[in-house]
């Protein structure tokens, strides 16, 4: 039996299709995918999905932002990764392109923990990719199974241990701009225990001015086996960001003179960021109770935050966060009319209490009056269902729902300016349906029709009347999901993913900004738009040692009725989004532990406002990376990486801001950044 696939897989991680082919053209082992919550075959899911693998993520890579894995995604587009205090932001199918920070309409799962809060927001700075196994990505809505989400999840698993040897890693990490960090990490199992702990430490100058960052992340999973099918799974994840500084947005103009300079008002107000930050989880997992499984999920989350924004006025932000929530869920396979039928079926609920204060930035740099002191509280009450019937061997119908009730309220303590105290209450519905066709053992193509919404965000509920309160003309935004996909794999190491999408959306939220009110974001519901598209991942293993994938993004993102008291915008594109993308990897693999990656990725030209009078070219990237294993004894490796970004020394933006005020659209990127590191593994 003739197997490169499994073998170049097994070391380079990049997994795009279920199915390791043998000489005969069958599949030798299938890819289970857990994001849609019920466990399944990738095949046997009616929608896009993408699986990245442990060694995608971490191989010659410098582990710190998202957009180093999921480059080879189709349908998503990643900002603002130089940016640590606004955050990466991420869009998949123009869904959270209107987030100035954090991520907004996409569901982020950490080891089964929600990090996407009751109000819909999410932050990425906790994530430890130097224990991240596999990230798992669902491409469209996603709400009949997570809720308050139309872009889709992103699921990052990191390791608990099981599958790892018993070993301890010291990775060093230098380079550009005064790039330093350091990771420790250590796995073991021993009888029916496993354990996976990691701790970094970064410290970074970064490019621009008013731009340092220093962060520490402890990452940890305790598991223990309890017997007959059950275990119990114990996380704990502690950030401490003491410092990471926001260089602000420049003018057209600043960029031309001095792209590396920081935005007025920056470095005399300090503007940045403090986060401290404890996750704790608890999850345990009967496979044998009764006829099926079951899955309970605990979590507790408490998140400190300070931020200094680069305007005068109410611009100093501090909350106290507490955070939990609790998920049940049950899983069973039977017979119904004699067709196989399998489903899962569970009830969630998650709390967020919000202590905030916003205070008064004086032209001077010293910190003025108290303007807002308030508690945002949001609650999420939810119940979901899918099942599967397996109407032959090939075809398989899928039909879920989920109804959320979610309440917003914010308490006014701060009542010199009145009392802005308001609540807001959402009861929605949403369902899937889809059809799956596994037409050979390797190729599938499937259908499905999804609904979704979402809840402004406590940032885009910001009531533009006032300084605190909620707006009570803000309200939830809902979508159509349509979508068509093939995937598959032939025997000559060539396989497929293309997708077809079609998403209309009611009462869009559109972030816009006021004169006198500095940086901060306003949101309206601006009408209704349409996204469209084609996705495809197509990769070739042309030999044992070389692969080359590409990933392409053809789609249009259109504002469709959208007009204001003083302007139309009927018609035109939805601003901080490029219609067209396209990535590509090379990927060699030698014997020994050396390999080499060769990238490419074209991101398409956008408009920066609603009115489309902000324009933004297009532009190429190169990076490269490579590496060895320079030592392996007994029980030493030491391995040696390194890697070039941005290797033509191309002027592009890492971030454009919306809908920005007095022609602040532009955070510009580094130019041609290295790095390099060694790893000790014993």
């Amino acid at each position: 039996m003739t197997n490169y696939k499994s073998t170049f897989l097994f070391l380079s991680g990049l997994v795009t299709l279920p199915f390791t082919m043998t000489a005969h053209g069958q599949p030798a082992a299938d890819i289970m995918v857990t994001a849609p919550v019920m466990e399944r075959d990738l095949y046997e899911t009616p929608a896009a999905m993408s699986v990245v693998r442990q060694s995608s993520i971490q191989e010659g890579q410098s582990r710190l932002k998202l957009n180093e894995s999921l480059g080879q995604v189709p349908g998503i587009f990643l900002q603002n990764q130089e940016n640590y205090a606004q955050g990466e932001r991420i869009a998949i199918r123009g869904f959270g392109a209107r987030a100035p920070f954090g991520v907004r309409g996409i569901t982020v799962m950490v080891d089964g923990i929600p990090y996407t809060l009751p109000d819909g927001q999410a932050q990425l700075d906790a994530i430890d990719l130097d224990t991240a196994q596999r990230i798992e990505v669902i491409r469209g809505p996603a709400s009949v199974l997570y809720g308050n989400a139309a872009g889709g999840v992103i699921s990052v698993t990191t390791a608990d241990g099981r599958s790892q040897p018993d070993q301890t890693s010291v990775r060093m990490t230098g380079g550009s701009n005064d790039f330093g960090k350091l990771s420790i990490t250590n796995s073991g199992s021993n009888g029916p225990w496993s354990h996976s702990v990691s701790g970094s430490a970064l410290n970074y100058e970064g490019y621009r001015d008013q731009a340092k960052v220093e962060k520490y992340l402890l990452n940890t999973k305790l598991r223990r086996e309890l017997g007959n099918d059950r275990s119990v799974t114990a996380m704990l994840n502690l950030l401490q960001n003491p410092r990471s500084e926001d260089p602000g947005a420049l003018t057209i103009e600043q960029v031309k003179a001095d792209k590396s300079q920081a935005g007025k008002f920056t470095e005399k107000f300090n503007t940045g960021q403090t986060v401290d930050q404890q996750v704790l989880g608890l999850q345990y997992q009967d496979l044998s109770a009764g006829p099926g499984e079951l899955r309970v999920k605990t979590f507790y989350m408490r998140r400190n935050f300070e931020q200094q924004l680069p305007y005068i006025g109410p611009s100093r932000i501090d909350y106290n966060r507490n955070y939990f929530g609790v998920n049940a869920d049950y899983r069973q396979a039977l017979q119904v009319a004699g067709f196989p039928f399998r489903y899962v079926a569970g009830i969630e609920a998650r709390d967020q209490q919000d202590d905030r204060i916003r205070t008064k930035m004086n032209p001077n740099g010293n910190l003025g009056g108290l303007k807002e002191d308030e508690r945002q509280s949001a609650t999420v009450l939810s119940t979901f269902a899918q099942g599967d019937l397996n109407l032959s061997e090939q075809l398989t119908f899928s039909l879920g729902a989920r109804f959320d009730r979610v309440r917003m309220k914010v308490s006014d303590d701060f009542l010199s300016n009145g009392n802005q105290s308001g609540s807001n209450s959402f009861k929605e519905w949403s369902g899937s349906a889809g059809l799956n066709y596994r037409y050979l053992p390797a190729h599938q193509a499937y259908a499905n029709l999804s609904t979704a919404f979402e809840t402004p965000t406590f940032t885009e509920f910001a009531n533009p009347l006032g300084v605190g309160g909620l707006n009570p003309e803000t309200q939830a935004q809902k979508s159509l999901n349509h979508e068509l996909g093939v995937r598959g794999e032939f025997n000559n190491g060539i396989d497929y993913d293309l997708t077809l999408f079609w998403v209309d959306v009611r009462d869009e939220l559109i972030a816009y900004n006021l004169p006198g009110r500095g940086d901060q974001d306003f949101y309206r519901n601006a009408g209704d738009t349409t996204r469209k598209g084609f996705e495809a991942a197509v990769g070739w293993l042309i030999t044992s040692s070389w692969r080359i994938d590409s990933a392409l993004t053809l789609a249009s993102y259109e504002l469709e009725t959208y007009r204001t008291d003083s302007n139309n915008y009927d018609g035109n594109r939805l601003p901080g989004l490029p219609e067209h993308t396209w990535s590509n990897q090379l990927k060699w693999h030698g014997l020994g532990g050396t390999f080499a990656t060769l990238e490419s990725r074209y991101v398409g030209d956008m408009v920066a406002d609603d009115a489309n009078e902000v324009k933004v070219d297009d532009y190429w990237l190169l990076n490269l990376r490579g590496g060895d294993t320079l030592y392996a004894g007994q029980k030493l490796l030491l391995k040696g990486f390194a890697g070039i970004d941005n290797l033509t020394n191309r002027n592009y933006f890492a971030n454009v801001r919306t809908n920005a005020t007095y022609g602040k659209y532009f955070e510009p990127a580094s130019g041609r950044t290295w790095y390099a590191g060694l790893e000790v593994v014993f």
